[in-house]
């Protein structure tokens, strides 16, 4: 667990928070890398640097027994004040499908499938929505360690939209809680 000082300040008005994810090599890319390529085109997306995490290995829950690890990350990024969740949502998924996601079945048992590249919006200019195609910030991001973890690295007091604790408290009441990191 890291809660540290973040890196940078980031103000949650301008700011969004996407969360990185593979456990599948493709075009050459191991998942390390397709995290380091989907990095570089969210940069594009930004108006300033995009702030990375380091890589986590994180256990892959809810995969099957056999499915591989996986790595995750978080970037910090500042989209173009014009351009909504909504929309950026719409291009996170067209750079995964650009790197190869295919939207596929659970293995027998599995409640999720394994997956080249994911790339879940969190968190967008403290906006809350609830729509069919959008849920901000992520509903299940305070309960995941795999997303709290690096993102307590870059941004630790952030507090998400309808909590009360911050993403480093988050983490250690996960930890607490004896959740696997």
């Amino acid at each position: 667990m890291s809660c540290q000082l973040p890196i940078t300040t980031h103000s949650s008005a301008v700011c969004a928070v996407v969360a990185l994810g593979s456990n599948l090599a493709h075009g050459g890319y191991s998942p390390a890398q397709l995290i380091g390529e989907a990095a570089s085109r969210l940069q594009s997306l930004s108006r300033c640097t995009l702030h990375l995490s380091s890589i986590h290995s994180t256990a892959a829950v809810g995969l099957g027994e056999e499915a591989p690890a996986f790595c995750n990350a978080v970037a910090i990024i500042e989209p173009d004040l014009g351009l909504s969740a909504q929309e950026l949502l719409d291009k996170l998924l067209a750079i995964e499908l650009d790197l190869g996601r295919a939207r596929r079945r659970p293995a027998a048992g599995a409640s999720y499938a394994s997956r080249t590249i994911d790339l879940d919006l969190i968190f967008c200019r403290d906006e809350i929505i609830d729509s069919p195609t959008l849920k901000l910030p992520h509903p299940r991001a305070a309960e995941r360690a795999f997303v709290l973890e690096p993102l307590a690295e870059l941004w630790p007091d952030l507090v998400l939209p309808g909590q009360s604790l911050t993403v480093c408290e988050l983490l250690t009441k996960l930890t607490l809680l004896g959740q696997d990191l």
